[in-house]
């Protein structure tokens, strides 16, 4: 057994038969990684959500949860879906793998397995594990950089985790694509990420801002948009997090869209963003009644800024039993 210092990684080998387990955790160990062995698919699961696993190799055949089921199971938890899994099979036919890719496996090895194969194949997927661990890893320190200057308002706090939900939950009663819902999510949190770059006199002023003081602030989703260009999976983010304060007659900032100009993402943001604002406590002002912060944003509406068709769906959201509640926040 390697020592803890040394280790690779650590599989997880699910198998009912003992001689199999002891096979593949020989060649796993022998080579550096900790081996978890298990003899059914529900222990697999137990052991997934106990564990750090790094990947997961399942035999197709199992008592209780197959390693199909068991499969299915960590690719649909958001906090085990990233690791990968291998079905260790002696099935053969073009059903049984398409049936194990629709459950989500990446990759499969057929019975008896090659040791070299096994190596290469578990080598492969730790490797792609340790970027998309990278990935998640950048997506947490952008949240908690965006979060940290949230904290710098008390009457901010907790507005960027409503608005992330309250924007899915718009995106969702609009039918809109998985991944779109996804990039308002994490929108919700990052959009005024770009406010890192504003000095803090401007950035808690109570007073009405300067000429000079508003050129500072409406540069903010630039250098948001700039922060998060690298990472790729937010690609979809970056249009909300640029033109979350565009408005439809082209008198919003920074770059004048107007109408359709503005991403459909971006205009759900702006509709949650301005309710959430007035419907929490400012230090110029009490928070609003939904019904009166409806009335205030409809007439920004007629002045041509928001999108009402948006507008009117999402007074019907707030309308039903089960929803998101704004809290004390502020629009930004």
């Amino acid at each position: 057994m390697p020592d803890s210092a040394s280790i690779k990684g650590t599989v997880l080998v699910a198998d009912d038969m003992e001689a199999n387990r002891e096979l593949l955790a020989g060649l796993l160990t022998a080579e550096g990684y900790r081996a978890i062995c298990v003899e059914d698919g529900n222990r697999a699961l137990e052991a997934v959500r106990q564990e750090a696993v790094d990947l997961a190799l399942l035999d197709v055949r199992m008592p209780g949860a197959t390693g199909y089921s068991a499969c299915l199971a960590i690719k649909s938890q958001p906090e085990t879906r990233l690791i990968p899994v291998i079905l260790v099979t002696s099935l053969t036919s073009v059903d049984d793998r398409i049936h194990g890719i629709m459950c989500g496996a990446d990759d499969f090895l057929s019975k008896p397995v090659n040791k070299h194969e096994l190596l290469a194949r578990v080598r492969s997927l730790l490797r792609l594990k340790e970027f998309t661990d990278e990935l998640e890893n950048a997506e947490t320190v952008l949240f908690s950089l965006a979060l940290s200057i949230e904290a710098k308002d008390t009457y901010t706090e907790g507005h960027c985790e409503r608005l992330s939900k309250l924007s899915v939950a718009l995106a969702e009663r609009l039918g809109l694509p998985d991944e779109e819902k996804v990039a308002l999510r994490r929108a919700g949190i990052v959009h005024d990420i770009g406010k890192i770059s504003v000095p803090e006199h401007i950035l808690t002023k109570r007073g009405p801002l300067t000429d000079d003081e508003w050129k500072i602030m409406k540069q903010h989703p630039v250098v948001g948009e700039r922060i998060c260009a690298p990472l790729k999976s937010f690609r979809l983010v970056l249009p909300v997090i640029r033109h979350h304060h565009e408005k439809l007659d082209g008198s919003g900032y920074p770059d004048g869209l107007k109408g359709e100009e503005i991403p459909l993402t971006a205009r759900i943001l702006q509709i949650t963003d301005i309710y959430d604002a007035l419907t929490t406590e400012r230090p110029y002002r009490n928070a609003l009644h939904p019904q009166h912060a409806f009335a205030v944003i409809r007439e920004e509406v007629k002045r041509g800024w928001w999108d009402g068709y948006l507008l009117g769906e999402f007074e019907a959201l707030v309308a039903e039993p089960v929803m998101p509640q704004a809290g004390t926040g502020g629009q930004g």
